[in-house]
């Protein structure tokens, strides 16, 4: 039965009720009498209940559809309406369902090219940083160089100071090169890339540690990468927002096949803070790869950033054969089983 049909015959069986109660048991005269006043309004109350709680009942599936459309996250996919009965609000429902995996899936694969398009331009951009730039930087230093070898005294600390101050800027140059192309994961793998991101993050505020499982399923190179840019975007957020002095990163594998990264800090947590473009970015590149990324509070407070890789082959790659030193985890605690927060 259609929306209207279901609506109209609910007042209609409301009206005759209150027409036959006028033409039986029910009069009125004129002029109107306080007890027959008292029985309409009576009446016309029950009848406002009885039709506000009819369409209450009749009008639940399009509020639940109303809720599902106003809380849909397409960064959070696989969430659908339950489809109930039949008619109208149930091929509405139905035909929401299929719009929203139609936008989910046409969201991932803007999402993969922006994605590639962005990692294509971080290439260039460090190509060219590490060729013109870097180049142009070590000419500048050695021409400091032979210029002070060769002034009065008096003018040669200034030139070492501007030696000084050029290496600084041409050391900040790689940095930020290696940052936008990690030639350390394509030349030697996750493990290594992994490993010197924590290096390059340890300071004297914070240290970072690095715990890798021997032996980890092999990961294809675009879920190395995702594995890379999510732990690189996590130890970002923990030095400059969480006020942490530590952080671990493990890579291990999970009880039913695949691999989880863990990132852990010992900072002030998320509180209510909104997500950023940061974490947004996470989460696309964790749709792409078909992974789950989780954020929450640590067991022991702080936040930690869990990223859920699902099984994706066996056997062991280049860099599980190298091995992983004295950096193996004893064992898989409560808080690292898949679906726990975090």
């Amino acid at each position: 039965m259609s929306l209207f049909w279901r609506i109209f015959l609910m007042n209609a069986a409301v009206l005759v009720v209150a027409v036959l109660l006028l033409l039986g048991p029910v009069t009125v005269s004129t002029p109107v009498l306080l007890g027959e006043a008292l029985v309409l309004i009576a009446g016309l109350m029950a009848m406002l209940t009885a039709n506000a709680a009819l369409l209450r009942f009749g009008l639940a599936p399009l509020q639940r559809l109303s809720r599902a459309m106003a809380t849909a996250d397409l960064l959070q996919p696989g969430h659908r309406t339950e489809v109930t009965g039949t008619g109208e609000i149930a091929e509405l429902t139905t035909t929401f369902n299929a719009m929203l995996s139609r936008l989910e899936s046409e969201r991932a694969t803007s999402a993969g090219r922006v994605l590639s398009a962005q990692e294509a331009e971080r290439r260039r951009i460090a190509q060219e940083l590490h060729d013109e730039v870097g180049q142009t930087l070590t000419a500048v230093l050695l021409q400091l160089k032979h210029t002070a070898d060769q002034v009065p005294e008096p003018v040669r600390a200034d030139l070492h100071q501007a030696q000084e101050t050029t290496r600084a800027g041409l050391d900040e140059i790689r940095r930020i090169a290696r940052r936008l192309r990690p030639g350390v994961l394509e030349e030697l793998g996750l493990h290594s890339a992994l490993r010197a991101l924590a290096a390059e993050f340890t300071t004297f505020r914070l240290g970072v540690t690095t715990h890798i499982t021997p032996g980890l399923p092999r990961l294809a190179q675009d879920a190395e990468l995702v594995v890379y840019r999510v732990a690189q975007e996590a130890l970002t957020n923990t030095a400059r927002h969480s006020g942490a002095d530590a952080v671990e990163v493990h890579l291990r594998p999970l009880p039913r096949g695949g691999v989880a990264l863990l990132v852990r800090d010992n900072g002030k947590g998320l509180r209510d803070a909104a997500e950023g473009a940061g974490i947004r970015g996470m989460r696309e590149r964790t749709l792409l790869i078909g992974a789950q990324l989780v954020l929450g509070a640590g067991p022991h407070g702080g936040t930690q950033v869990r990223l859920n890789l699902p099984g994706t082959g066996t056997g062991t790659g280049p860099e599980d054969r190298r091995g992983t030193g004295s950096e193996d985890l004893p064992g898989t605690g409560p808080e690292d089983r898949p679906g726990s927060p975090g």
